[in-house]
């Protein structure tokens, strides 16, 4: 049985804004949350970016949802040391309800200390070190490591959660995939492909969660919602290696000029057409996904919630 959850979005909202959005979820039924982990947002017109362990401490004392990371990059900007730590720390204050989901990042948010950014090749094979080395600190014991790409020293974590922090790996490419079956608790990837769980359950993955999640710009005027959702999220139609490769919110604003109204309004889901809402969430579902998170773009938050309480959400969910 699928769950919904609701996605929250760190670079369009400060701390308060998305603790009162996870209630507003919790409220319209929403099972769980996703909360994106950024240095930067993508583009100006997103103007936040909050730091995200802050914020999930936050949410721990105000929702019951569980909290997944969608996605921290635990190999560049921070040494997965640390993320082992902050993931570690936010599974106790949620009580075990907490999965860390990871990715090879982007140059966006992990260039920021001036070293260079690596090949796609040695970003999944610093990815899989960190994922051995933060397997390792969770369970609580005394770490040292010398491996290719980091180093620890007479490391533990003595604050830790009675079972280790499941880790969730992102992935879209065939190399990504593989070693998401491998290494990975779960899956996340963006788009509704059945043919990407296939790959994953049959490379390793077997029944593990497989997990995806999209934006919609729900309100009653569709037009006005096409130009909420160009003006903070034309980023997201960029194609190719883009989205991993431009180093800031300024060459993102560069190259999304390219990106028309047009092309938002025939890839992301906009309006109040409760069919085109239920439609998204059950290519998902037919799919083959566990788990399927919204995101809605722009301030309108409490009518989406209304909208999805009311009107989408009974539609797809289980008596």
């Amino acid at each position: 049985m699928t769950a919904f959850g609701y996605f929250l979005s760190c670079e369009e909202f400060g701390p308060a804004e998305l603790v009162e959005q996870a209630r507003m979820a919790e409220q319209a039924g929403f099972e769980a949350l996703w909360i994106s982990d950024h240095f930067h947002p993508w583009n100006s017109e997103q103007g936040q970016s909050p730091f995200v362990w802050s914020v999930i401490g936050a949410l721990s004392q105000a929702v019951s949802l569980p909290v997944e990371t969608a996605v921290t990059c635990p190999t560049v900007r921070m040494h997965p040391a640390v993320v082992a730590h902050a993931a570690a720390t936010a599974s106790v204050q949620l009580g075990g309800r907490f999965r860390l989901g990871v990715g090879s990042g982007e140059a966006l948010n992990e260039h920021i200390l001036g070293g260079p950014w690596p090949s796609a090749r040695v970003r999944l094979e610093m990815l899989e070190e960190a994922i051995l080395l933060m397997r390792n600190l969770f369970d609580g014991n005394e770490v040292s490591h010398e491996g290719k790409h980091y180093r620890l020293e007479n490391a533990r974590l003595y604050t830790v959660p009675d079972e280790p922090v499941p880790i969730d790996v992102s992935a879209f490419g065939p190399k990504a995939m593989s070693l998401a079956s491998r290494v990975g608790d779960g899956l996340i990837t963006m788009k509704p492909d059945e043919g990407a769980v296939t790959r994953f359950r049959k490379g390793g993955g077997g029944a593990k969660p497989v997990s995806g999640g999209f934006k919609v710009c729900y309100g009653q005027d569709r037009e006005a919602a096409v130009r909420t959702a160009h003006r903070l999220w034309a980023p997201e139609q960029l194609p190719g290696e883009m989205g991993q490769i431009l180093p800031t919110p300024r060459h993102f604003e560069q190259i999304s000029t390219l990106v028309t109204p047009d092309m938002v309004a025939a890839n992301v889901v906009c309006g109040d057409d409760v069919d085109a809402h239920v439609g998204r969430l059950r290519a998902y579902t037919g799919a083959g996904f566990d788990r399927v998170y919204v995101n809605q773009i722009g301030p309108d938050q409490r009518g989406f919630f209304d909208f999805y309480r009311t009107k989408v959400l009974p539609q797809v969910q289980e008596p």
